[in-house]
């Protein structure tokens, strides 16, 4: 129905177009010329053609979640990334054949037909035009990928759909949000592992000055290393800062698998804190943190 709409809207656009250039009667037999017989055969076809393809995104919707589910981890994101391509693929199909089937692509007419998009979609379609075509530049820049974890605006989460007008986020709440692709041109993307299985987790620590540091340092090595959701093929970084209220410890650490990001960091903090009990190791003066912070909340600590 959408295509059908926009065929209508196209042909009158065409004669707009062409009367607010001075040329009305050339321009309805133009239009005339670019838009074939409309017959039921036609519009059964049309219909028909939409039907397939929305059954076909959902077709390979379902089938690549449910292949990426099931092969060995390090396949999953190199198919869930391709599922774009097929989607663009089938979209491109499907719009050259109704093009096809209801306008004359002759020179003449396809000259006339770009100008008639043009100002549709400068006057109707401006801000979905605009998520289209960030989508098709994402395809290629690659800012964001099925699987990744971004950052837009205030949205992070993992990409889990990726359709003509945007993406879908699924965030640690488990609310999925869905984002226009032109936000692209004006907000910065943080992307946590861009096309990587695993993202770096950093967890912070925060004891008293006079702590004992090398211990401190030591329990977080054992926390990570003993921990079942650990890549250890990658690099596990302690670092310290020095604080007014106290010293700030930050644990650098990768998870096999990005998806384990926040069950991973519980594991990591309770680890530790079973460890930093059994030491009796000091903590900073909250009263000092909240002021250095400019009053905090109560229980809340600094990132």
């Amino acid at each position: 129905m959408k295509t059908l709409f926009f065929l209508a809207q196209l042909k009158i656009q065409t004669v707009l177009f062409f009367a607010q250039t001075g040329e009305s009667g050339e321009s309805q037999e133009l239009s005339d010329k670019l838009l074939t017989e409309i017959t039921a055969n036609k519009v059964l076809q049309a219909v028909m053609t939409v039907a397939i393809a929305y059954g076909s995104f959902w077709l390979i919707q379902a089938t690549t979640d449910w292949i990426s589910e099931r092969v060995p981890r390090r396949f999953r994101l190199a198919i869930k990334q391709a599922l774009p391509f097929w989607k663009a693929l089938i979209l491109l199909i499907s719009l050259s054949y109704l093009l096809n089937l209801f306008l004359n692509l002759s020179e003449g007419n396809l000259f006339a037909l770009t100008g008639t998009i043009a100002v549709a979609l400068g006057f109707a379609f401006k801000d979905y035009a605009s998520s289209v075509i960030a989508g098709l530049i994402a395809l290629f820049e690659a800012p964001y990928r099925m699987g990744d974890r971004i950052q837009i605006a205030d949205h992070y989460g993992e990409v889990v759909g990726y359709g003509l007008r945007g993406i879908q986020i699924q965030t640690p709440d488990d609310n999925v949000v869905t984002v226009p692709h032109n936000k692209t041109w004006t907000e910065a993307i943080s992307n946590a592992n861009t096309g990587h299985l695993e993202a770096q987790v950093a967890t912070s620590f925060y004891f008293a000055h006079h702590a004992d540091a090398e211990k401190i340092i030591s329990i977080l090595y054992q926390a990570a290393y003993s921990s079942k959701y650990t890549q250890l093929k990658l690099p596990i970084v302690v670092v310290m800062e020095e604080q007014y209220w106290g010293t700030q410890f930050k644990l650098r650490c990768y998870p096999m698998d990005a998806r384990d990001e926040f069950i991973y960091k519980t594991d990591l903090i309770r680890r530790a804190k079973q460890a930093f009990a059994r030491h009796d190791l000091p903590y900073p003066e909250f009263a000092r943190m909240a002021d250095s912070e400019g009053g905090i909340g109560s229980g809340q600590l600094p990132n």
